[in-house]
């Protein structure tokens, strides 16, 4: 009787330790196992999505810097709003506090293990979160976009929305209509480019 008792736990505890470890690749139902590539880095190490995402939260914070937002239909494509942005534009997602933490604070000398979270002061209270601070020193989370540099290294940044298409330039852009221009201060008068004389042209 007790042997079948231990039989039974080693059966419930997946065979006492003794289970099969080894690693196997992922495996599609096809077939196909995963692929690992290796690609080339820079002569400091990191890969150009690295240096992409380093740069973006430089010029992000870049004192003084002037952006372009131009809010463009995404079914007639004419500009819908313009703007000029100081500094950046920022999502309502965006928090200097974490959305949750663990119930309860943490007093002064707790010995609570580290998977309750991690540290965070609110109000003066002490308490744990699940979520980390972000490298632009944010918590919460941005509208979903995409953004590069051009061959002229001028920055672009676009939003995937729906009706709206919002789009973030570190230069002014040549569109044939704009219907809410809301910063007329950006004026062909301050900036000579081509594309800034055009762009208050149309606007007008």
């Amino acid at each position: 009787m007790k042997r079948l008792f231990f039989v039974g736990l080693c059966i419930l505890f997946v065979g006492c330790g003794f289970e099969n470890t080894e690693y196997k690749e992922p495996q599609s139902k096809s077939g196909v196992t995963k692929a690992t590539v290796k690609i080339k880095t820079d002569e400091n190490g990191f890969t150009v999505e690295q240096k992409n995402i380093g740069r973006r939260l430089k010029i992000d914070n870049e004192p003084g810097s002037i952006k372009h937002l131009y809010i463009v239909s995404s079914y007639t494509g004419d500009v819908i709003l313009y703007s000029t942005v100081k500094g950046k534009v920022t999502s309502s997602g965006k928090r200097l506090n974490p959305y949750s933490v663990a119930a309860g604070g943490v007093g002064k000398g707790s010995n609570r293990p580290d998977y309750y979270g991690i540290k965070v002061s609110v109000g003066g209270r002490v308490y744990r979160t699940s979520e980390v601070l972000q490298d632009d020193g944010t918590y919460g989370h941005s509208m979903e976009y995409l953004y590069w540099w051009d061959m002229n290294d001028i920055y672009r940044q676009v939003y995937v929305t729906g009706g709206a298409m919002p789009i973030v330039s570190s230069e002014p852009l040549a569109f044939p209509k704009v219907i809410l221009n809301v910063d007329d201060s950006w004026s062909p008068k301050k900036n000579k480019s081509d594309d800034a004389l055009s762009s208050k042209k149309n606007s007008e």
